[in-house]
């Protein structure tokens, strides 16, 4: 009945009868369970089977319960041979009512990171009902089933250098021999495919799912390869910035990858929060200028991450020194040891300090980073990954190949 997409291997143990066998037993499992008096079959809209694992794209009623279906449906399946079930789940949307379409009054001002935040207007007729469920935390969050690791790079402002940083770090620990993708969640300002010489490359669909950009052995994706041209503006509000970050993240059809470094926007808004609240990140890497203003900024988005249990991994001290090209002066253009002294007020590594230097601008600008290119700045972010890969395994989040996404 079912049209099985089985990734062949050339270990696979299977004859084709086998096979053949196999999928007629998950057949008429499938055909048999009932949701409701509905087979779950009439709702299968993709479906793939590799070794002992199953995918399946299902469409549900909205008042299914996908977490009890994947554990019966994984209790009837595992006499024959399917030991591990992904469901792909859509459910409709709730009908709306047919409530008043006046506007209701502002809320009150709160902190959004504060789950205990009180209204002081409760006995208001006219007040919202308070939040009683708590929003997910980083510890309810099951880690990716083909990611090792998440790694956010993120600053408090703009301009010092994070998006640069990012694709030489995440380059830097494909030479030290990680299998390493690249999310670009900077949804305004989105600069990955430019850096990487990949952005006149659009990624494929494949069973309603994004194929990542192949860009120099990274699996990337960004809403820039999804743009027309380099000058359409992503004019978003909020919500729909937010849906669109989630929607790279789940409905990419991610690698085995033992890094996903994930290019933060500059600041602690809607992103960053929603980010802290429904992706199970490793630790997040703060990138910074010696500069007084930009280490304010950067303390910020610190004081994020803290509040969010996201484990900072380090500080990177970009623009550190500059050395003139025609008499060799040195000089420290914004400022000394301000990433030495934010990386011991809150007890946390100085993963490396950067210089100031055209050569690194120039490479970016052509789509060749300075570690794809082995230039003369290479090394200092070969280092900076060596020092992040030290202590990252401490953080790592258990991996529940049960999961459901």
């Amino acid at each position: 009945m079912f049209n099985f997409m089985k990734k062949k291997t050339n270990s696979d143990p299977e004859t084709p009868q086998q096979r053949a066998e196999r999928d007629s037993a998950v057949d008429k499992v499938l055909l048999g369970y009932e949701i409701g008096t509905v087979s779950i079959a009439t709702m299968v809209t993709g479906l793939e089977r590799q070794g002992d694992q199953l995918t399946l794209d299902l469409r549900l009623p909205q008042d299914s319960r996908p977490e009890s279906i994947q554990q019966e449906l994984g209790q009837l399946l595992q006499p024959h041979g399917i030991n591990t079930i992904h469901m792909n789940v859509r459910l409709p949307a709730p009908e709306k009512g047919a409530g008043s379409t006046l506007p209701k009054p502002m809320p009150k001002t709160t902190n959004a990171m504060d789950n205990q935040s009180q209204s002081s207007a409760t006995n208001n007729a006219n007040a919202e009902p308070a939040i009683t469920k708590s929003a997910p935390t980083q510890a309810s969050l099951a880690a990716h089933p083909r990611i090792r690791h998440i790694i956010v790079v993120a600053s408090g402002k703009g301009g010092v250098g994070k998006s640069t940083t990012t694709v030489n770090i995440a380059l830097a620990l494909q030479k030290l021999g990680n299998r390493v993708g690249v999310l670009d969640a900077d949804i305004y300002g989105p600069s990955m495919p430019t850096m990487l010489g990949v952005d006149s490359v659009k990624p494929e669909l494949e069973n309603e799912q994004f194929v990542p950009v192949n860009a120099h052995g990274l699996a990337m994706l960004s809403i820039g390869s999804l743009l027309d041209g380099d000058n359409t503006p992503v004019a978003w509000r909020g919500p729909k910035a937010t849906g669109a970050l989630m929607q790279l993240y789940n409905q990419t059809n991610w690698p085995q990858l033992d890094y996903l470094v994930i290019d933060m926007p500059p600041g602690t808004g809607d992103i960053q929060l929603t980010l802290a609240q429904r992706i199970p990140v490793t630790g997040a890497v703060i990138v910074t200028t010696p500069q007084h203003v930009a280490l304010l900024d950067a303390q910020k988005g610190i004081e994020m991450f803290n509040k969010t249990n996201i484990p900072v991994l380090g500080v990177v001290e970009n623009m550190a020194l500059h050395t003139c090209s025609n008499c060799n002066h040195t000089e420290a253009i914004f400022g000394t040891g301000g990433g030495e002294r934010i990386a011991e007020q809150y007890h946390v590594p100085l993963l490396g300090q950067l210089p100031l230097a055209s050569g690194i601008r120039a490479q970016v600008d052509k789509g060749e980073p300075s570690v794809l290119a082995d230039d003369e700045f290479a090394s200092y972010y070969v280092n900076i990954a060596k020092n992040i890969e030290t202590n990252i395994d401490k953080f790592a989040k258990p991996v529940d190949d049960k999961r459901i996404f």
